[in-house]
C-alpha cells in the first residue's frame, strides 16, 4: 500500500505553504493524482515527486507555468542533475540555494554548491556563492527575527561539504601539518573551514582545531607539532587578544603567525601578517612552508 499525505504533509515535505499546493492544482492541475469530489486530498508517492520537481524547479528559476509543465511530463524519481542544468549563471546559483534553503531542501542545496565547486574550486565558490548566500540568508534573519533554522541548516550544509573537501587530500606538500584555529571562544568558524578546505585543495596537509580554541591547547600543539604556519581567526573584538600570538611557545623554527578576521584590533596588532580573504590567507601559508 503507498503512503498517502494529507496537503498539510506535503507541504511540510516540499517547503511550501498549503495554499501554494491548493495554487498549483487549481492553476496547474498539479493535485492528488486519485482525488475524488467530497473526499480530503490525499497525495501518493509520485504526486510528491512532481510537486518536489515542481518547487526545485521554481527555486532553480524557472517560470511557474514551464515549471508545472515539466513536473506534470515527470515520470519516476526526480533527478537533480536535469535542475542543475538549467542553473548557470552564478547569481542565479545564489538565488537557487537561498531559495531552497528557505525551503530546507538540503540536498537541493548540496548539489547546487557540489556543482559550483567541482567547476570552480573552493577559493572562488567560497568568495562568489557561499559567503552571498549566508550574507542573504543572514540579513533576512536580522531584519525579521525569523529563519535562524534556515540559516543553521545552510552553515551545516556548507561545514558538511568543506570537510568532505578536505578528506580528498592526497600527498601533501608539506612535511609539517599547518595550524588553524579559532581563538578564545570564538565559535564563529566557516571561514576556516573554507581555508582548511583550500588549502587541502592546494595540497597542504593542515591540523584544524576549528572553534573556541583556548591559549592552552594553542601552546600545546605548537609545541608538540611546530607548524611551519599558523591561522588565527577572531570574528568578534571579545576574542582577539593578542595573547594568543604574544604568549605562545617558542620554537624552532619559528612558525608564521597569520591574523584572520575582523575583531582583532589593527592598532594592537601592527608587527603581525594579516589575510582579509581567502586567497590571501592561502598565499601566506604557502609562503610560509616554501611552496
Amino acid at each position: 500500500m503507498e503512503e498517502l499525505l494529507t496537503v498539510a504533509a506535503v507541504a511540510r515535505r516540499i517547503g511550501v505553504a498549503p495554499a501554494t499546493l491548493r495554487t498549483w492544482d487549481r492553476r496547474y492541475g498539479l493535485g492528488p493524482s486519485s482525488h475524488e469530489a467530497g473526499e480530503h486530498r490525499r497525495y501518493c508517492p509520485s504526486d510528491l515527486a512532481r510537486l518536489t520537481l515542481m518547487r526545485r524547479l521554481i527555486s532553480a528559476g524557472v517560470a511557474p507555468a514551464d515549471a508545472a509543465a515539466q513536473a506534470l511530463a515527470h515520470k519516476g524519481e526526480v533527478k537533480v542533475e536535469k535542475i542543475l542544468k538549467s542553473v548557470q549563471v552564478r547569481e542565479e546559483v545564489v538565488s537557487s540555494i537561498v531559495n531552497a534553503a528557505n525551503s530546507l531542501d538540503r540536498i537541493f542545496v548540496e548539489e547546487l554548491l557540489l556543482k559550483d565547486l567541482a567547476k570552480y574550486g573552493v577559493i572562488d565558490c567560497w568568495q562568489e556563492v557561499m559567503v552571498p548566500v549566508l550574507v542573504i540568508v543572514g540579513d533576512a534573519w536580522a531584519a525579521t527575527g525569523t529563519g535562524i533554522e534556515v540559516e543553521h541548516l545552510l552553515s551545516e550544509t556548507i561545514i558538511g561539504i568543506l570537510r568532505d573537501r578536505t578528506k580528498q587530500l592526497k600527498s601533501p606538500i608539506n612535511a609539517r601539518p599547518v595550524l588553524i584555529a579559532s581563538v578564545g571562544e570564538e565559535f564563529h568558524s566557516l571561514a576556516i573551514h573554507a581555508l582548511h578546505a583550500a588549502l587541502a585543495e592546494a595540497k597542504v596537509e593542515c591540523n584544524f582545531l576549528g572553534a573556541r580554541t583556548p591559549l592552552a591547547a594553542l601552546s600545546s600543539m605548537i609545541s608538540r607539532s611546530a607548524p611551519p604556519a599558523v591561522f588565527l581567526w577572531a570574528q568578534l573584538p571579545k576574542n582577539a587578544d593578542p595573547k594568543y600570538f604574544r604568549d605562545i611557545p617558542s620554537v624552532r623554527p619559528s612558525p608564521r603567525v597569520i591574523l584572520g578576521g575582523p575583531g582583532w584590533d589593527r592598532s594592537e596588532c601592527s608587527d603581525m601578517p594579516f589575510a582579509d580573504d581567502l586567497t590571501l590567507a592561502c598565499e601566506q601559508i604557502k609562503q610560509a612552508i616554501g611552496a
